[in-house]
């Protein structure tokens, strides 16, 4: 269902919340999952073959970038998202940095990514020499708006014989990177239609998304070329890692190469072509995300279980609703979030201090980007939205073993 928060400013909250009442709501929920005192955020879930094929890799002695549960796990990811490949890589911002250059981000470009999202998205655009562009969030969605962005780009970007330029700062307007919130698709079509209309590329930053879908299509096909990650509190992990996902095969071999410090092939020689880099996923990392992947099924279904029990058990709690997405979505689940009615930063911390209080880990949503002192001075449209989501969003427990002990 759509946010229904007042996002008109920080006023006081009229309705109230409980921060003991939102406690015992996610211990009922939790059920037998929080009888074992502290209840992490997101932990990961190792119940598989982790053991044997990381044993196995050990055993044969390949351990690094060679080996073949390399090929094998960007075999498993590209049918499991819907592309015709993927290229593992050492985690999610090595893949959206090398996203954005294949999608032909140079330095000095801006890059539009959301003010709400997490710091990498940022630090890959800025690895390339980019500067990132803040746009606001979606009230739907909590990731991108397009109608929005659609209307701010009227404003501000106009046509050149180079490309999009932005008219304010002069520099050329080089891609959109929708993130797919906490794993709730972003309305892609209607990004894809502004993407179109100022002939901008879309890089997805699927970092949080594996397994989600937005109207039936998986989330990181979305794009031109996407990126997602495997650190260890994601949906599955390899221990750290990310891929390059894209229907594209000069796109994807490029990846490869580049990934691979743009090593030109030869049986003795040690030629590069490019600046390159040294971000190939070791066959360790990629044995464990082959079990992983083997898993996601149930995951997804533990998850999609405990998102119910939550829905359930807040659904009468005053001042304080469970977020779900619209209905072109289905998401993984991936991190819960609770939403004030109201935005209000204390009342915020206070359900904070008193959750974490109690051994359970709840978190805010992150610092908005134009806060933080390095991105300060970077262009940005005006962000209502990611404001009041700031001062009113709380992530709650999610590992799949909470749904699987419901």
């Amino acid at each position: 269902m759509a946010l229904t928060v007042d996002v008109s400013g920080m006023a006081d909250n009229k309705r109230g919340v409980d921060a003991g009442a939102v406690v015992a709501a996610l211990r009922s929920a939790i059920g037998r999952g929080a009888e074992s005192g502290f209840v992490p955020l997101h932990a990961p879930r190792i119940a598989g073959a982790e053991w044997t094929y990381v044993k196995d890799c050990l055993d044969a002695g390949w351990v690094s970038s060679v080996g073949s549960y390399v090929g094998r796990f960007e075999e498993m990811l590209a049918e499991r998202c819907g592309v015709a490949h993927a290229v593992a890589v050492v985690n999610g911002t090595a893949a959206l940095q090398v996203s954005l250059r294949l999608a032909g981000v140079q330095a000095a470009d801006e890059v539009i990514i959301p003010a709400a999202t997490f710091v990498a998205t940022a630090n890959a655009v800025s690895y390339l020499g980019a500067v990132p562009h803040f746009a606001d969030s979606s009230t739907l969605t909590l990731g991108l708006d397009p109608e929005k962005l659609g209307a701010y780009l009227k404003d501000i970007a106009e046509v050149t014989g180079e490309g999009m330029r932005n008219r304010l700062t002069g520099r050329r307007l080089a891609a959109i990177v929708p993130m797919h919130t906490f794993g709730h698709p972003v309305d892609m079509e209607a990004l894809a239609e502004v993407g179109a209309q100022w002939n901008l590329p879309i890089v997805e930053d699927a970092a949080e998304s594996l397994g989600s879908f937005y109207k039936e299509r998986p989330c990181g096909s979305l794009g031109l070329v996407a990126a997602v990650s495997f650190n260890g509190n994601k949906i599955i992990t390899t221990g750290g890692g990310g891929a390059i996902l894209t229907n594209d095969a000069e796109l994807a071999r490029h990846a490869k190469h580049l990934t691979t410090t743009a090593k030109v092939p030869h049986k003795w020689a040690f030629n590069h072509d490019e600046t390159g880099y040294n971000y190939r996923l070791p066959n360790l990392n990629a044995a464990m995300g082959c079990a992983q992947l083997e898993q996601l099924d149930g995951f997804l279904q533990a998850k999609a279980w405990l998102a119910d029990r939550y829905n359930e058990e807040f659904s009468e709690l005053k001042g304080v609703s469970f977020y779900r997405p619209p209905s072109f979505a289905r998401s993984n689940n991936w991190l819960n979030c609770l939403l004030l009615d109201t935005p209000d930063m204390e009342a915020r911390n206070a359900v904070l201090d008193a959750t974490n209080d109690a051994g359970l880990m709840t978190r805010p949503l992150w610092t908005l980007m134009p806060d933080l002192p390095m991105y300060a001075g970077c262009p940005s449209m005006d962000l209502p939205v990611a404001r009041a989501l700031e001062a009113c969003l709380i992530n709650i427990p999610s590992s799949v073993e909470l749904g699987e002990a419901i």
